[in-house]
């Protein structure tokens, strides 16, 4: 049974020592090889399954706390992920894993040529507040996947969530292995500064360049999830019905705190007051009309957060919703139409139920605006196939949906991440397996045979030349 409260809970930041013990002890476990093992590792993501459903009521709790996410939301867009991601590692990871032989060019023959994947040490992965239990846990499955060891650092906005996973951690993985540090950006600082094999962060692109900086300090290779504003056309020519309803959708799932919701909208001229009305229509349909009562539309993460939201509201003509109380961390969803690229709400990622329009006469307008934007997280186009082709190719973005929203991100099969400064890096299926490994390139040659042609004095040096 889901709790209605809202009430935060106070979490105890870990201490340095603890901190540097738990990544030292990290270390040793490794240095073991057990983590290396195909059955070692599979036997962890069993386990990993098995502790979630387990834990599934406390964490869809936990959600509610912290974000008023509904069971249901809770488990189409966190643990039904993971469990997903984990399932498609059973089955893959001994493919996966695999010594994969690759061609031998002449010069090198007898020899032979093959690609090990092995882990790449200790891991840290530091999480965000919007999906908590999702974008710690999903990449936890690549960690584990490769081999690593790791150190999970949940975000302290959603303390009741951090609870329950650090619980559930501790309860069934060995702390030498896995390991969850509990702090804010003080301990983000403190973690940040120490040696890891490997970091995967998932945050903005503010402390994404902050993460930068202290990995290169030891060379650390980084998986940076970061985000951006996300575009979504909607053309002359589009389904006005289906577009209307998967913007609303995608763009109110989690309140818009999701990093890949269509952040801005640009709607042709032709069929922007259509599209708009069948977005608010659409609202409606999904929330009620009073969506404050609704369980199903959640909050705003803390009062921060509504009070910033809250100042974009001031430029532009609103046209659906605008109410917000601050309290109750709640912001009606809300549509400002006739917004110019100079608004406020046009500079920064919005994160939030709030979507500001512009409207376009030709798709090159759209387009030009994008690409003088940074490259984003996801672009969303609704329209005829005859645009699409050309869209895409001159726009750039991590991922995107023809006539859909966030869709796939729910594509195992696809790598998800972004490109400039929306990320550096991807996961999700085997992309989490190889993002935690080393591609280490091995060549065996026999003994049997030893051809003279590479020696000093080189007297074949016109021969190698031919075949080089």
């Amino acid at each position: 049974m889901v709790i209605k409260s809202h009430k935060k809970r106070s979490m105890k930041d870990t201490t340095e020592d603890i901190i540097i013990k738990n990544i030292a002890n990290h270390r040793t476990f490794f240095l073991t090889q057990k983590t290396k093992g195909i059955p070692f590792r599979l036997t962890q993501l069993h386990t990993l399954k098995k502790a979630i459903l387990e834990y599934q009521e406390k964490i869809e709790n936990a959600l509610w706390e912290d974000l008023h996410k509904s069971p249901e939301e809770a488990y189409l867009t966190e643990i039904s992920i993971v469990l997903g991601e984990i399932d498609n590692h059973l089955k893959h990871l001994k493919k996966w894993a695999s010594p994969k032989k690759v061609a031998t060019p002449i010069h090198l023959l007898p020899s032979s040529s093959k690609v090990l994947y092995e882990p790449l040490g200790v891991a840290l992965i530091v999480a965000p507040w919007n999906y908590p239990f999702q974008l710690l846990i999903n990449s936890l499955v690549g960690s584990i996947s490769s081999g690593c060891c790791c150190v999970l650092k949940p975000s302290p906005d959603t303390p009741n969530v951090a609870k329950v996973l650090e619980n559930m951690i501790s309860e069934n993985f060995d702390s030498d292995y896995i390991s969850v540090v509990q702090g804010g950006r003080e301990t983000n600082t403190l973690l940040f500064a120490q040696r890891f094999d490997i970091i995967f962060f998932t945050g903005s692109s503010k402390v994404g360049k902050v993460v930068m900086r202290a990995a290169a300090e030891n060379l650390t290779p980084v998986v940076l999830e970061l985000g951006g504003k996300s575009p979504c056309i909607v053309d002359a020519d589009a389904n006005i019905d289906v577009a209307a309803k998967r913007i609303a959708w995608g763009k109110l799932i989690n309140a818009g705190q999701t990093c890949i919701a269509p952040d801005y909208l640009f709607a042709h001229q032709s069929i922007k007051e259509e599209l708009l009305n069948k977005i608010a229509e659409n609202i409606k349909l999904m929330y009620g009309d009073d969506i404050k009562q609704s369980r199903f539309y959640p909050r705003i993460v803390n009062e921060k957060a509504t009070n910033r939201l809250s100042t974009l509201l001031k430029e532009g003509k609103i046209h659906t919703g605008g109410d917000v109380d601050v309290k109750e961390r709640f912001i009606t969803p809300t549509i400002i139409d006739e917004v110019t690229p100079d608004f406020l709400i046009m500079q920064e990622e919005i994160f939030g139920p709030i979507l500001p329009v512009m409207t376009f006469n030709h798709i090159d307008e759209p387009i030009n605006y994008i690409n003088k934007n940074e490259k984003p997280l996801a672009f969303y186009y609704f329209g005829k196939n005859k645009n699409v082709k050309e869209v895409l190719s001159k726009t750039t973005s991590g991922g995107a949906c023809i006539n859909d929203t966030l869709m796939h991100i729910t594509n195992d099969n696809l790598p998800f991440g972004g490109v400039g400064n929306s990320g550096m890096g991807s996961y999700h299926g085997h992309e989490s397996f190889l993002a935690f490994s080393h591609k280490r390139a091995v060549v065996t040659t026999p003994t049997w045979i030893d051809l003279p042609l590479k020696y000093v004095p080189f007297k074949y040096f016109k021969w190698m030349k031919k075949i080089i």
